[in-house]
Order: structure tokens, then sequence, then C-alpha cells
């Protein structure tokens, strides 16, 4: 019966751990911090790797990064960094290690400035998610013009490996943006999440 489910054709025939990612993580929208903070890291990750990879690698980014606690990482020191770039538990990219620790402050600022990175980045699509149509996954964009306005604008306070397709991805993945195919069993469930939250 399992076979009959219909999903979004990126998630099929890769592993158990992808689909019950797709199945129980995206799209679903996402208005606690830790978690933004979470998707944060590992989306800018991912960045020139497969999702696969990076979800292979999850457990192992929650411990060498201290469960996801911004306030933690913000603190690292380049005595941490270094024995982090040795950990193959993670994508051992100076770069993207590096810059996990600058989104961390930048991160922290703009929750003195907004209240929370969930009010700060829900603003850029009015607080509601985007429901999009999409029929075939083939017709799903890299980037939207919300995900273009948010890399720029987390650019400019200071953030690192934020570009537009990156955004895109974690715009997807914590709902702010539902692009589960039509057909797929998950496009509806997510619809009702994100109206039943935005009431």
């Amino acid at each position: 019966m399992a076979k009959q489910v219909r999903r979004c054709k990126w998630a099929e025939g890769v592993s158990l751990g992808y689909i019950e990612y797709h199945d129980k993580e995206w799209g679903i929208p996402v208005y606690d911090d830790k978690i933004q903070f979470e998707f944060l890291i590992l989306e800018g990750a991912q960045a020139g790797l497969s999702w696969s990879t990076i979800l292979n690698k999850r457990e192992g980014y929650r411990q060498a990064f201290a469960d996801f606690d911004v306030q933690k990482v913000a603190r690292f020191t380049t005595k941490r960094v270094e024995k982090l770039l040795g950990n193959p538990a993670i994508v051992r990219n100076r770069l993207k290690v590096q810059s996990a620790v600058t989104n961390a402050k930048a991160f922290i600022e703009v929750q003195e400035e907004f209240g929370s990175f969930s009010n700060y980045i829900w603003g850029f699509v009015d607080g509601t998610p985007i429901q999009n149509k999409f029929k075939k996954d083939s017709d799903i964009p890299a980037t939207s013009p919300e995900s273009d306005t948010l890399s720029k604008d987390l650019k400019k306070r200071g953030f690192k490996f934020v570009g537009s397709t990156i955004m895109y991805a974690h715009m997807q993945a914590t709902g702010l943006v539902n692009d589960h195919v039509v057909s797929c069993f998950r496009y509806k469930p997510c619809a009702a999440k994100a109206k039943k939250k935005r009431k």
C-alpha cells in the first residue's frame, strides 16, 4: 500500500531518511527560532552538495554545533572552529564552518531587533505562507522575488552563504513556501497547517 502514496518526485527512491524528512518536516511552517537556525546552518552547508549528504550528517551537525544553540555557536572560538574542521561528521569546509559562527552572531542581532528571527523572516511573505500549485517538480523554481529580497537583506546584515537559491530552499524547508506538488499527499496538510497557524 505504501507504493500508492504520491510524493514529490525528489523524495522518491533516495533513502528512508529522505522520505521521512519529506513526509514529516519539509514544507511545514516553522515559527521556532532554534529550528530556523538549524536550517540556516544546514542549508548553507548543503551549497554545492546533495541534500541527502546533509541529512546523513544532520546528527553530526547537531552534536558539533551545540544542538543548534545560537548563543553557544556565536561564542565558538577560532580554536573550536579548527577542531570542527577535523570532524568527519560534518562538511569540513572552512568557509562554511566559519559562516555558521558569523551567522549565529548576525542571527542574535536580528532577534534583538525584531523580537525573534521568526518575526523577521516571516515578514518577507507578509506573515502568510505562499501556496504554490505546481503540478510537477520541474515547474518549481530555484529562486523567487521573495528569496531574492531576503537574500539581499541577510547579506546586508552580515550573513554568509545566504544566496537566493539557498534561501529559497530554506523557505521551502521551513514552510514559508508550500512547494509540494499538488498531487503530493503532503500538499493539503501543509496548506492546512499554514491556514490554521495564521488565523
